[in-house]
C-alpha cells in the first residue's frame, strides 16, 4: 500500500513538471507585458510631462517633473521584478539551510562562500542579530559569520538590478565585484584578529534549532506564490522610500548645478571619497531608495567611485543595523566592524576615481 503511494506521488509530480499549470502560463504573460510597458515608460514620460502637464524640460521645474515621472514607476517596475525573483530564490535557501553550508568550513574558503551566499540570501537588518547568534552557536567562525553580514546587505540584489536597469551590466558588475571583495576581506582580516571574547557570551550558549525547512520539491505553483508574497511584504513597506529617493534625485536632476555637484564630489577632491563615507552612515535607507540618488549625482558630475563609497556607506554601514548588533557585539568589536569595511570602502572610491 505505502509503495503504490509513493508511485502515484511520483506520477502526480511528473505530470506537474511536464504540463505547465495556469499559474506559470498567466506568470510568462505577466513577464511579457512588463516587458512591453517598461519599453514605453521613456516616451510616455516625456508625453504626460511635454504634452498632458505642458511643461517644458528646459525649465528647472519642468526636468525635475519629467525626471520623478520617468524614474518613478521605473524604479518601482524593476524592484518588484528583483523582489518576485528574490522570493522565489528564498524558497530553495532558508537562513537554516545557510547556517549549515557555512558551519565546519575552513575559514578563507568560509569567508569566500559566505560571502556569494550573502549575495544570494539577502536579509535586512532587523534579521541580523538573529542571523548572527545562529552562525556563531552553531560552529560558523566568527570572520565568516561577518562576511556572510557584510555581503547581505552590501551587495544587494536589489541594488544590483536597479544597478543593472540604469546604468548598465559594467557599473552593476563592478559593484558586485567590490561589494564581495570587501565582505571577504574584512571577513576573513576580523577573523585574524580573534575578537570572539567581544561577542556577549549569551550569544554562543544561545539553542540552535534545526528551523523549519522548506521543501526542496515545492512545485513552480508553490514557488510563485512565494514570489508574490515576497512582493506584497517588502514592496509595501519601502515604495515610500523609493518616491523619497526619487523625489530627491529629482530636486537635484532639476536644480543643482553640474559645476557644483563636480566641485564637492568629483574626482579633483581628495576629501570627496572620506566625506562621502561619513554622511551615508548616520542615513537610514534601503539601496531601493538610495539608487535615484545615485543615478542623479552622476548625471550631475560627481564622480563614480565617490557615489559608489557613498552608497556602500548607506547600506552597509548604517547606524540603526549597528545600533541592532549592540545586543550581541561588545563595543570594541563594532567600532572594528565599521573600521574594517568603511577602510575597504575608502580604498574603492580611491581607486574607481582613479582608474574611471
Amino acid at each position: 500500500m505505502k509503495a503504490e503511494l509513493i508511485l502515484q506521488r511520483r506520477a502526480t509530480a511528473k505530470r506537474r513538471w511536464r504540463r505547465p499549470s495556469r499559474k506559470v502560463l498567466l506568470m510568462t504573460v505577466a513577464l511579457a507585458g512588463w516587458s512591453f510597458l517598461y519599453g514605453l515608460l521613456q516616451p510616455l514620460s516625456s508625453w504626460i510631462t511635454q504634452s498632458l502637464l505642458r511643461l517644458s524640460v528646459d525649465t528647472h521645474f519642468g526636468s525635475a517633473v519629467e525626471f520623478f515621472i520617468y524614474e518613478a514607476p521605473k524604479v518601482l517596475m524593476l524592484l518588484i521584478l528583483v523582489v518576485f525573483g528574490v522570493g522565489m530564490l528564498r524558497s530553495f535557501v532558508t537562513p537554516e539551510r545557510t547556517r549549515k553550508i557555512l558551519a565546519g568550513k575552513r575559514e578563507s574558503v568560509g569567508n569566500v562562500l559566505a560571502s556569494v551566499l550573502g549575495v544570494f540570501t539577502p536579509f535586512c537588518s532587523c534579521s541580523a542579530v538573529p542571523l548572527f547568534i545562529g552562525f556563531v552557536a552553531g560552529g560558523v567562525p566568527l570572520g565568516v559569520t561577518f562576511s556572510f553580514l557584510i555581503a547581505a546587505p552590501m551587495v544587494n540584489e536589489v541594488a544590483l538590478v536597479l544597478l543593472f536597469g540604469l546604468f548598465g551590466w559594467r557599473v552593476a558588475a563592478l559593484y558586485l565585484s567590490t561589494g564581495m571583495l570587501i565582505a571577504i576581506v574584512a571577513g576573513w582580516t576580523i577573523g585574524r584578529l580573534h575578537m570572539e571574547k567581544y561577542v556577549e557570551e549569551w550569544a554562543f550558549k544561545a539553542q540552535v534549532g534545526s528551523g523549519p525547512m522548506l521543501d526542496a520539491r515545492l512545485s513552480w505553483d508553490d514557488r510563485i506564490s512565494r514570489g508574490l508574497q515576497a512582493v506584497r511584504e517588502i514592496v509595501s513597506k519601502v515604495w515610500i522610500y523609493i518616491l523619497i529617493g526619487i523625489a530627491v534625485g529629482a530636486n537635484i536632476h532639476g536644480y543643482v548645478p553640474a559645476d557644483f555637484m563636480a566641485s564637492f564630489m568629483g574626482k579633483g577632491a581628495w576629501w570627496s571619497v572620506p566625506l562621502a563615507v561619513l554622511l551615508g552612515i548616520p542615513m537610514y535607507s534601503n539601496a531601493a531608495g538610495i539608487i535615484p540618488v545615485v543615478h542623479a549625482l552622476l548625471e550631475k558630475g560627481a564622480a563614480l567611485g565617490t557615489v559608489l563609497a557613498f552608497m556602500m556607506s548607506v547600506i552597509a554601514l548604517s547606524l540603526p543595523e549597528m545600533i541592532i548588533l549592540r545586543k550581541v557585539l561588545k563595543l570594541r568589536l563594532i567600532l572594528t566592524f565599521v573600521g574594517v569595511v568603511g577602510f575597504g570602502i575608502l580604498i574603492v572610491g580611491y581607486l574607481f576615481n582613479l582608474l574611471l
